[in-house]
């Protein structure tokens, strides 16, 4: 049994933090799903700016803009094109878990991150253009995200929380999603509406680093870790929670983003052993994925107790690290740099918009 198969069979579910059109059209993400157990996969404007630059997207191009289609617009169309291909191609797994498993997430715009009407609109409005049961609508976990995805959630919306980085922000996620879900319990709706809490890992470890001792380099994002595993832990045991479940709903799954080792000193796959852990997803990289299918192992995991991730978060408060600001910090760091990507990917959308229209004017 390879890695991977033993990682799914742990309980984690793998899913893969990329999307491009030569992924699904040249037969890649379908042999990731058979011989690496990925069951899902999720995207964000980065990945997108990457992928069109390519010419695999040219052809989609031009037919947008024979619509009209610019900016945001063509944009929202060529992604709602790539994953409601790649929800169709998860969807047995979707339907095989009862809906579990098998989710593709796309992101709102990040330029509503602090617009909770905007973002409200705007989840309702891709929900319904993608037509899958199986595709998240990402929103972020700020102060203004929060109300839009209880709406989101109570609207039958399934959400992926993103821009968490703290348990304080994985502790508020849950709360506005059971929101969503108790409303929708009073008013007498299914209550069975697909959420996850994307936690972000690595940018912990990246943002302290040269900034500790050496002996505390790559381990405060584990740490941080497991204080969140250990509170997700006993969230599903709440009898809050409980009282959901027992009317129906389903858990908020836990899952652990930004996975991929920043620090070339570290290994490879250190993201990986270290957050093995059931009834959670890890989101990889391409690379990272292939490095843990040629060499990966699970090791010890994540313990329900969190480890040593107190006596570790002990040892970074005594090196000068206040983690509950820095949470707040990566947070707002976060949202402006999903901006800036935005941008970025608008800016290269525009660019080659222009170039395609140049060379129909000059064959």
């Amino acid at each position: 049994m390879n890695a991977t198969h033993a990682l799914h069979d742990l309980g984690q579910s793998l899913w893969l933090d990329n999307i491009t059109r030569d992924l699904l059209t040249n037969g890649t993400l379908k042999r990731y799903l058979a011989a690496s157990s990925v069951t899902g996969l999720t995207s964000n404007p980065t990945i997108f700016d990457h992928a069109i630059t390519s010419s695999a997207y040219d052809s989609a191009i031009r037919e947008e803009l024979k619509k009209g289609r610019s900016g945001e617009s063509l944009f929202f169309d060529l992604a709602l094109d790539d994953l409601t291909a790649a929800a169709d191609l998860f969807r047995p797994v979707h339907d095989r878990t009862n809906g579990v498993d098998g989710w593709v997430s796309l992101e709102v715009s990040p330029l509503l991150a602090h617009d909770t009407a905007s973002t409200i609109a705007a989840a309702k409005e891709l929900s319904a253009r993608a037509g899958r049961p199986n595709l998240f609508i990402k929103i972020p976990g700020t102060k203004e995200g929060l109300p839009a995805i209880e709406e989101a959630i109570f609207a039958g919306v399934p959400v992926n929380v993103t821009l968490l980085f703290s348990p304080q922000h994985y502790l508020a996620a849950a709360d506005a999603y059971l929101r969503g879900i108790e409303r929708r319990i009073a008013a007498g709706l299914n209550p069975q509406v697909g959420s996850v809490a994307s936690m972000f890992i690595s940018r912990w470890d990246a943002a302290v680093a040269g900034k500790v001792p050496k002996a505390l380099n790559n381990r405060l994002g584990i740490a941080i870790a497991g204080r969140i595993y250990r509170a997700y832990l006993e969230l599903l045991g709440d009898p809050r929670s409980q009282r959901a479940y027992n009317a129906g709903a389903r858990p908020q799954r836990l899952l652990w983003a930004s996975t991929g080792t920043k620090d070339p000193e570290a290994p490879d796959i250190l993201y990986i052993k270290a957050l093995a852990s059931p009834f959670t997803v890890n989101t990889m990289p391409e690379a990272t994925l292939a490095a843990f299918a040629d060499h990966g192992e699970i090791g010890m995991g994540m313990g329900a107790d969190g480890g040593d991730c107190d006596m570790v978060l002990a040892e970074f408060a005594k090196a000068g690290i206040t983690v509950d600001a820095l949470g707040e910090q990566l947070q707002d760091e976060g949202a402006a740099s999903f901006v800036k990507s935005w941008n970025d990917l608008l800016a290269v959308i525009a660019a080659k918009s222009a170039t395609l229209k140049d060379a129909q004017a000059h064959p």
